[in-house]
């Protein structure tokens, strides 16, 4: 199979990521086709920093040189250059929300089945090494028939301290707010784990009438367990705290702060997985993680059995439809 030529759209925090994991990556399974941000200033730097990337003049031209397009750019966007690399064939893995606009990502969702397109969103915990500590747990039968699962985020600040760059439009009401960004990664893994979700309640505040929400509150039923979500702005000291809990009848298990997979012992202390990371370690395994899935989706080539595949735009419009309706209700 030859190696998946990879085009980035929109070079900021994850599009850096992404660019930077290729370049760790085995070059016979993905390099890159080429690399567009709108910045002259983060494309100057990228050139001095990294002569060998092909730093290309616009999206066409990445669309034009890869197998498949990585778009990384603010939500707005995001279906316009999907749609575009789409029809040259290419694979396609977007960043999330999957549009701003219900309608059109309902219409989008709508396009890739009816074409069989091969397309997927980025949700980190479809390759997170704590997501399969959990999993292996679960399997064993740490947990039993599964009674709730609660979800709690928060925030010192938001965005939070690297975030500032896309002040923009990361802390506005249309495409920005922690629920989009974050929350929505810990309602992929409820999707993914429990079954289809329905919103019973929900509350959102909001500061004024374009910031993005400070605190939230929902109750939602997945695949029939009970789900409590919560969420706040200058709540917690750290930058970043959250905590995905699942109970069930024989014990209970948990991802704490993203990537920290624990169990609940029998002396009532949560205990790590014995090959937990932080997440600073953790990001490269994700990363390459995602890489290899994109490029056998490029390929057409099946997982092995048993993999946690990358994250379906079905998938993701029904987190996209959750997350509006809790956001909604502000």
């Amino acid at each position: 199979m030859a190696a998946m030529k990879l085009g980035i759209v929109g070079v900021g925090i994850m599009g850096e990521r992404v660019l930077n994991a290729v370049l760790r990556h085995d070059p016979s399974v993905v390099a890159l086709g080429g690399i567009w941000d709108p910045s002259a200033e983060t494309m100057d730097r990228i050139s001095r920093e990294h002569p060998s990337v092909p730093v290309l003049e616009g999206p066409e031209a990445v669309i034009a040189a890869s197998d498949c397009l990585y778009i990384a750019s603010p939500p707005v966007t995001h279906l316009g250059y999907a749609r575009k690399a789409m029809e040259r064939g290419l694979a396609v893995l977007t960043e999330k929300p999957l549009a701003v606009d219900m309608a059109d990502a309902e219409a989008f969702a709508a396009e890739v089945e009816k074409t069989n397109a091969r397309a997927a969103v980025n949700f980190i915990f479809a390759s997170m090494p704590g997501v399969e500590h959990i999993r292996q747990w679960i399997g064993e039968g740490a947990v039993g028939p599964v009674e709730s699962l609660t979800i709690e985020l928060a925030y010192q600040s938001w965005p939070r301290p690297w975030q500032m760059d896309a002040l923009g439009w990361l802390d506005k009401r249309e495409q920005g707010g922690f629920t989009r960004e974050v929350g929505s990664h810990f309602l992929f893994l409820t999707r993914r784990l429990l079954g289809p979700m329905e919103l019973k309640s929900a509350s959102a505040t909001y500061p004024d009438n374009t910031g993005s929400e400070t605190a939230i509150s929902a109750e939602i039923v997945a695949g029939g367990i009970p789900v409590a979500v919560t969420g706040s702005v200058g709540t917690t000291e750290k930058p970043d705290h959250n905590l995905w809990t699942l109970k069930g009848r024989d014990g209970s298990v948990r991802l704490s702060d993203w990537t920290r997979g624990q169990k609940l012992g029998a002396d009532g202390e949560w205990h790590e997985h014995p090959d937990c990371l932080p997440l600073e370690d953790t990001r490269p395994l994700i990363l390459k993680g995602q890489l290899d899935k994109l490029a056998a989706l490029s390929a057409g080539t099946p997982l092995p059995e048993g993999a946690f595949p990358l994250a379906s735009v079905q998938e993701a419009l029904d987190v996209q439809r959750m997350v509006e309706a809790i956001l909604a209700s502000g």
